[in-house]
């Protein structure tokens, strides 16, 4: 849930507006469906369980957009992350177009790319580094990441990846982009949201992405995951600072805000 937030809210041209939620139509390939969420994105159930439970006892009054917002922060509680309020009044979008996606920044992206993305977004570099460590949690397909693996002539794998984690990664992602095959992102504690985890594993060249290692190629970068790394107090509370801002991108409030009365389709 926590990586349904960073993408849906950060990469869609409308902001968190819950449209992600939407499914396809005969006529339009929806958000989900696209090939930058689906399968990677899962447990839509959840959202639409919650939907019907509150529209028993207050119709039309919370927003998808709110419930997915609410459901990132419970997620980031129970998995071992800081607590944080979510303002709420969202509204939610009827725009749920699989190009609207094309936003996303891919993990082949370098540090330069990955700070002007977030720029264009209002993040400083700082912050995208923290919100990275978000990756301590999830799954991620081989083809993600296999451009790392086999993708070099004159090395077994990139250089800038721990040969033996790149020996471990080629046993469960073998050659031939098997889009079924998934690894955790953070091996040693893939179901907890463990405060500098994934910091450690990109000073020590273990992390999946490109565009993780590339946090390190810096000086003023790696110091910032170092200290991510080394104080996850601190740590804790950037991320819940840039979660909420996060989830505040582009909303709809007041008089223009719409409320959907079932997640997956527009109202009639």
């Amino acid at each position: 849930m926590v990586m349904f937030v960073l993408i849906t809210c950060f990469s869609l041209i409308q902001g968190c507006d819950g449209s992600v939620l939407i499914n396809s139509t005969p006529g339009n390939v929806a958000e989900k469906d696209s090939p930058a969420n689906n399968p990677s994105l899962r447990g839509f159930f959840i959202i639409d369980n919650a939907k019907t439970r509150l529209e028993s006892v207050c119709k039309g009054v919370v927003s998808c957009a709110d419930i997915l917002a609410f459901a990132t922060r419970d997620s980031v509680v129970l998995t071992g992350g800081i607590g944080y309020k979510v303002p709420a009044g969202r509204g939610d979008g009827n725009i749920y177009l699989a190009s609207d996606t094309v936003q996303l920044a891919p993990p082949t992206f370098n540090l330069s790319q990955l700070t002007a993305v977030f720029a264009k977004k209002g993040f400083a570099q700082n912050e995208m580094i923290t919100l990275s460590d978000a990756y301590t949690i999830g799954r991620s397909h081989c083809t993600a990441f296999s451009n790392r693996l086999y993708n070099f002539s004159l090395t077994p794998q990139d250089p800038t990846l721990n040969p033996v984690y790149a020996a471990a990664l080629k046993q469960l992602c073998p050659p031939g982009n098997d889009p079924a095959l998934v690894v955790p992102m953070d091996p040693s504690s893939p179901a907890i949201l463990d405060a500098g985890s994934y910091s450690g594993a990109i000073l020590k060249s273990r992390d999946l992405f490109t565009s993780d290692q590339t946090l390190n190629s810096t000086v003023n970068s790696a110091n910032t995951v170092k200290k991510n790394n080394e104080y996850p107090p601190q740590w804790k509370s950037k991320f819940a600072a840039a979660m909420v801002k996060m989830g505040e991108l582009n909303v709809t409030t007041g008089a223009a805000r719409v409320v959907r009365l079932n997640c997956s389709v527009v109202n009639k």
